[in-house]
């Protein structure tokens, strides 16, 4: 059973920690040590912190007697490579030549492609770190062209919009555009 002494400072700074750093996972390792600054046992630890594993709970410990509160706030989970980053310059250079039109159809294209099923928001997140981007497309209006058309235009800027951008300047009415 590992020994450890704590100061007043650092159950104040484990006090402090638990509750305010802004990563949940350290905030546990935070609680862990701050129980263990209490006098608690091990195994009351477990239970109150919800820890499975006696293991994590040293590992804590360890960490804390070795390089203390510093040592806590550091996360060294790396985390699982995508299986799709083998596929990446195929993949890119397919979406490159055949924008795909929504996530759905990039989905079945990656799945058809490379036998990979994704939900389509890891395929977002996939076509967003490869570099790819969504963009939206608009309705643009053409240019008017019957004179039934112009005339209606005309009377609604001569009798609506002129108006009220006068009663704008004036400080009658507020336009927002």
């Amino acid at each position: 059973m590992l020994k450890i002494e704590f100061s007043e400072a650092e159950i104040e700074a484990l006090d402090y920690e638990r509750y305010h750093h802004p990563h949940p996972k350290v905030q546990r390792k935070m609680e862990v040590l701050y129980l263990k600054s209490q006098g608690l046992k091990h195994s009351e630890i477990r239970r109150l912190c919800r820890i499975n594993s006696k293991t994590t709970l040293s590992k804590y410990l360890y960490e804390y007697s070795e390089g203390g509160i510093e040592a806590l706030k550091q996360l060294n989970y790396k985390g699982k490579p995508s299986e799709l980053n083998a596929h990446i310059p195929s993949l890119k250079e397919h979406f490159e030549k055949h924008p795909p039109r929504n996530s759905a159809q990039a989905q079945s294209e990656i799945e058809r492609l490379t036998g990979l099923k994704r939900s389509p928001t890891q395929v977002k997140a996939f076509l967003k770190r490869i570099g790819m981007r969504h963009r939206k497309v608009g309705y643009v209006p053409g240019k008017v062209v019957e004179s039934e058309k112009i005339q209606e235009q005309e009377a609604f800027r001569v009798e609506q919009l002129e108006p009220r951008l006068a009663q704008a300047k004036a400080q009658e009415r507020a336009v927002f555009f």
